[in-house]
């Protein structure tokens, strides 16, 4: 019985097709959106006979395997006895740039889907039409060809043929994998208090087709616990991949560390991890033009070989794995981890790569999709995210300097850099002397004034010349081109904001409640999980990630005893006007505290400013201890000499200054005595500022507590996460104090964990 190789046709001939170099600093190709209105325009200007949208499918057999491959084609006309296969190509690139050798895979989809038709109804020959369309012009142009089904099946085997080696390799991993899946068991000796239940909700939400949130504690062993069950799930049959999302590298290095121990205990499974093209670039600059980076000229020509020499050798792809193999490939690294992470089962990487619509993976279609898990880290993160993600801003500056800089250089640049420029000085005056300004609905005449732009500097930057000027051009293109993309969410979960100061104008699309479009582009994945040490309150991360009604969750207590922390509250006001108040009793309580206490602690506040403030009086009082302080924008070296100064074992005192919602707050491990003590100062309240307070009044114009979801959940989260730094292991023992008198009202007591409410009061 042959082998079965399910496939769609588009990835199958993107695979065979491969051709040209890389160039990500622009793409002249429409987006999603544009793509869809342009094949929709097309596809009304067809004959009441012809259909659009047409599935198709057929099963070929090669060499002992058996390929079954589907796909829909655009359209499907009729012109007498005559029947055409439609392949319609939207661009916003110059049509007379295109020939009928441009692009050999659009021909290949075309002539899978003829010989489908073919093949299906009998028929001894077709018509293959491209239609390629401008999507600001509408303008199009066609290309023709006729073929007999004996060329287009010889045409399709010589396909097949060349994806063989690649789909038999794929075949080969599947089955060790599921085989190893089969035999795998817990990796540990035993659950740790909570773990089996957590691992249980996991596998039951997967199977159910269900997502889950889960508020699962330090300790619970979050990650071995959702990759478990998930690698199960695989070997059960409901799953074919998983996509594992975090912010942090800490977070993608324990996936990383963990799929490795069960490849110790024999597990065979293939994982890759992106990185960001900025930190994994060869290049002194990111510039991917094939006249700069020899890693992207002749990328498409080498990547296949690429791809199958690590396949064939490697399971576990994380970053230095992928340099090496990029190198001797002469690869662009960035670009090869993502041609690798489609035929991946586990991908590692951050938020944006599923939820951003500037760089999703968008080739994981439908079908791909219900097949896929996304297991989402440190979710507690994701709605900051989020929202940044859907929202788009812009600064006046950029396109005064363009306007100045391309006077005499570009008249298309110039001119729409200086309506840009001169619409937004209109804007300004209409501020007053508030100098800030909510606009009633979206600026559709600013958003006219950015589409000329973009199509202007994409002439431009078609000419590939080098310069600062370019550069400039550059980042304001991708800019304009973003706050149109953002402009085809707005909806009433948007507001645009106007902000200036001297000769600046600032103007926002904030996107105030992410939900929606957290959905959207979660669309279709099996399921989602979300997990986090402090996703709590539960009820308001599940509204703002966008749970829907049937979806599960799940809270886990602590499997550390609360006599491990020794919890204190000392009712100070930290509130901005008594902060100058608070910096002596502040001062008092530290001394007190280290010296009954001694040992190594960390000293988390509100702001920088704040904590300045403290640290500058502490230094006056010169009390001998030890003391080191984050600074703002710490490199990650830096980052590592702040945390190796916390060592066991010391005699002397070691006081950590650090900012909540800082780099020190959060996925940081200073186990056993390295960290004795924390201390949280204030209720973490994000600074009181315009777009905060407008995402207070949407809240509450749609019935729930305004101030809460705009200030209070995402301060106590940094209180968590601060806290939560002190115990990580069933062996650590310390102290926490909470300093603020908020900490006693009703409000933040329902708020605080349990295992911290034992506590006791400093007076």
């Amino acid at each position: 019985m042959s082998k079965k190789v399910r496939l769609s046709v588009r990835p199958l001939v993107e695979y065979v097709y491969r051709s040209g170099s890389i160039d990500n600093r622009f793409r002249s190709s429409s987006s999603m959106t544009d793509g869809t209105i342009a094949h929709q325009k097309i596809q009304k200007t067809y004959a009441e006979s012809d259909q659009k949208e047409v599935y198709l499918k057929t099963q070929i057999e090669f060499k002992g395997l058996s390929f079954v491959v589907d796909g829909r084609c655009d359209g499907l006309l009729k012109n007498g006895d005559e029947i055409i296969i439609d392949e319609i190509k939207s661009t916003r690139g110059d049509l007379s740039d295109i020939t009928e050798e441009t692009n050999p895979v659009h021909w290949a989809q075309a002539k899978f889907y003829a010989y489908m038709y073919a093949r299906e109804h009998e028929l001894e020959k077709m018509k293959v039409q491209l239609t390629y369309v401008h999507v600001e012009t509408e303008e199009k142009k066609q290309f023709t060809e006729d073929y007999t089904y004996s060329e287009l099946e010889s045409y399709i085997m010589s396909v097949v043929g060349r994806f063989e080696p690649f789909a038999r390799l794929l075949l080969g991993h599947k089955e060790k994998r599921n085989n190893s899946i089969k035999e795998l068991d817990f990796p540990f000796d035993e659950y740790r208090a909570g773990q089996r239940k957590f691992a249980g909700a996991v596998y039951k939400s997967i199977a159910d087709k269900e997502d889950l949130f889960a508020n699962a504690p330090t300790g619970t062993g979050k990650t071995v616990s959702t990759i478990f069950p998930t690698v199960k799930a695989i070997g059960e049959g409901h799953l074919e991949r998983f996509f594992y999302l975090t912010a942090k590298t800490i977070t993608r290095t324990a996936a990383e560390e963990t799929l490795a121990l069960m490849k110790d205990k024999g597990l065979h499974m293939s994982s890759v991890t992106i990185t960001a093209k900025d930190k994994v670039c060869f290049k002194e600059k990111t510039i991917c033009q094939k006249d700069y980076c020899e890693f992207a000229d002749g990328y498409y020509d080498r990547v296949n070989d690429g791809i199958m020499d690590i396949l064939a050798n490697e399971t576990l792809m994380d970053r230095t794995t992928i340099e090496n193999y990029a190198r001797k490939h002469k690869l662009c690294p960035f670009e090869f981890s993502l041609d690798v992470a489609y035929t991946s089962d586990m991908i590692i990487g951050d938020y944006n790569y599923i939820f951003d619509p500037r760089i999703s993976l968008k080739r994981f279609v439908e079908e791909q999709r219900k097949k896929t898990v996304l297991l989402v880290d440190e979710a507690h993160n994701l709605v900051d995210r989020a929202r940044g993600m859907f929202s788009a801003e812009l600064f006046k500056s950029p396109f005064l300097q363009l306007k100045r800089a391309f006077k005499t250089e570009n008249k298309g640049v110039f001119e729409t850099a200086k309506a840009i420029n001169d619409h937004l000085l209109m804007l300004k005056k209409q501020c007053g002397d508030t100098r800030q300004m909510e606009l009633e609905k979206l600026p559709d005449d600013l958003l006219g004034l950015m589409e000329a732009f973009v199509t202007e500097a994409e002439k431009e930057l078609l000419e590939q010349k080098e310069s600062e000027v370019q550069e400039q051009l550059l980042e304001a293109y991708f800019n304009a081109k973003n706050f149109v993309r953002i402009s085809e969410f707005y909806d009433e979960r948007y507001v645009t904001y106007l902000e200036y100061g001297k000769s600046e104008v600032y103007i926002k699309m904030l996107c105030l409640d992410p939900s929606h479009l957290l959905q959207l582009f979660g669309k279709g994945y099996r399921s989602k999980i979300y997990f986090s040490a402090t996703l709590s309150p539960l009820p308001y991360f599940k509204d703002m990630l966008g749970a829907e009604e049937g979806d599960y969750s799940i809270s886990i207590p602590s499997p550390f005893a609360k006599e491990n922390a020794d919890v204190f509250i000392h009712p100070l006001s930290t509130r901005y006007r008594d902060r100058d108040r608070s910096v002596a009793p502040i001062l008092t309580m530290m001394k007190n505290l280290v010296e009954t206490r001694p040992g190594n602690y960390l000293f988390f506040f509100p702001s920088y400013a704040y904590m300045q403030m403290v640290y500058e009086q502490f230094e006056e009082e010169d009390w001998g201890y030890d003391a080191i302080v984050q600074n703002s924008g710490m490199a990650e070296e830096e980052r590592e000499e702040f945390l190796a100064k916390f060592e066991a074992g010391k005699d002397t005192t070691l006081i950590g200054f650090a900012v909540m919602g800082g780099i020190f707050s959060e996925g940081v491990d200073l186990k056993g005595d390295r960290l004795n003590g924390v201390v949280v100062v204030g209720v973490g309240l994000p600074q009181l500022n315009f777009e905060r307070n407008i995402i207070k009044e949407y809240f509450n114009k749609n019935e729930k507590n305004g101030y809460d979801y705009a200030y209070v959940f995402p301060g106590i989260n940094k209180v968590l996460q601060a806290g939560g730094r002190l115990i990580r292991t069933e062996d650590d023992y310390g102290t926490i104090v909470l300093v603020d008198d908020r900490f006693l009202t009703p409000k933040y007591q329902k708020l605080l964990p349990p295992e911290w409410m034992d506590y006791k009061v400093i007076r």
